[in-house]
């Protein structure tokens, strides 16, 4: 089974075609390529396969490291935009994909980066069915009660605004995250993110994704905390600092949403035959 690695802002899948797959990629055999030390150690799987509609270049599904399925992931969607380029599935600086959050429409800016038309955010969806109109509620973790904004945008993201940069940074996400991401507000877990301003322009976010845990990078957490922002009255488009680099968000009157970034290859590479023979074994 060939594939390769790639990596956005440090968010890093495995690229592998559907034609390589001798398996179904069951959550139990996603954990095992993902795994650190024993596998190819990943924030997650892409998967490629031909479309299913004409018009598209390709389908894309998106699997976390837990082995669950995500509907979108900007940076993950990024990575596959320019594989599919590199590799040939079209030559074309515009295209559509489909993803389980609909068509994403990128277009190809650079050598190594893409603008990506994520549709329009939203601020109610099944996701956070007892929420207000406006998404906004609030969440409590041990010892504090959180304002936070919901956001959809194919996938839900939570964010909320913190007063400083240092506060921002003082943060044990590792122990408040899973409190938000499992709350009971949320039926299919959703994705969190805290972010501080640092100009109208200029936030700097750091993100606790669904089914991964803290990451260096998302791009739909990314667009949360932009939408978030842009919402309170910051400008659009906002610079998103992240601990893996930087990101643009263009967040519209309607909040339809553009995202610009990078995304480039680590290395490529073959399963061994044992590692394959323990998958296969594995249901």
């Amino acid at each position: 089974m060939r594939f390769e690695k790639w990596q956005a802002l440090g968010n890093d899948y495995i690229v592998v075609e559907a034609a390589e797959l001798p398996f179904e990629l069951t959550p139990a055999r996603v954990r095992a390529i993902c795994a650190g030390h024993f596998g190819v150690f990943a924030d997650g799987i892409l998967l490629l396969s031909p479309p299913t509609q004409a018009g598209f270049v390709a389908a894309l599904k998106i699997f976390n490291p837990d082995g669950s399925e995500a509907e979108l992931s900007g940076n993950g969607a990024r990575e596959a935009i320019m594989y599919l380029r590199r590799h040939g599935w079209t030559d074309s600086d515009v295209f559509s994909i489909e993803t389980a959050a609909g068509e994403i429409r990128p277009t190809i800016t650079g050598p190594a980066t893409c603008r990506v038309d994520m549709g329009r955010a939203k601020l109610t969806s099944k996701d956070y069915p007892g929420g207000a109109d406006d998404g906004s509620g609030e969440i409590g973790t041990p010892g504090r009660i959180w304002a936070f904004q919901h956001v959809s945008i194919g996938n839900p993201q939570c964010s909320m605004r913190v007063d400083s940069l240092d506060e921002l940074e003082a943060l044990d996400l590792p122990a408040l995250g899973p409190f938000i991401e499992g709350s009971e507000l949320f039926p299919n877990r959703t994705n969190v993110s805290w972010y501080a301003e640092l100009a109208p322009d200029r936030i700097r976010a750091r993100i606790f994704e669904r089914g991964v845990g803290e990451t260096l990078s998302s791009g739909t957490g990314a667009t949360g905390a932009a939408v978030a922002h842009v919402l309170r009255g910051g400008d659009s488009p906002v610079v998103v600092e992240l601990d893996g680099g930087e990101l643009t968000v263009e967040v519209g009157e309607d909040l339809h949403v553009n995202l610009t970034g990078w995304a480039v290859p680590v290395f490529s590479g073959t399963l061994s035959d044992d590692f394959l023979k323990e998958l296969h074994a594995t249901e």
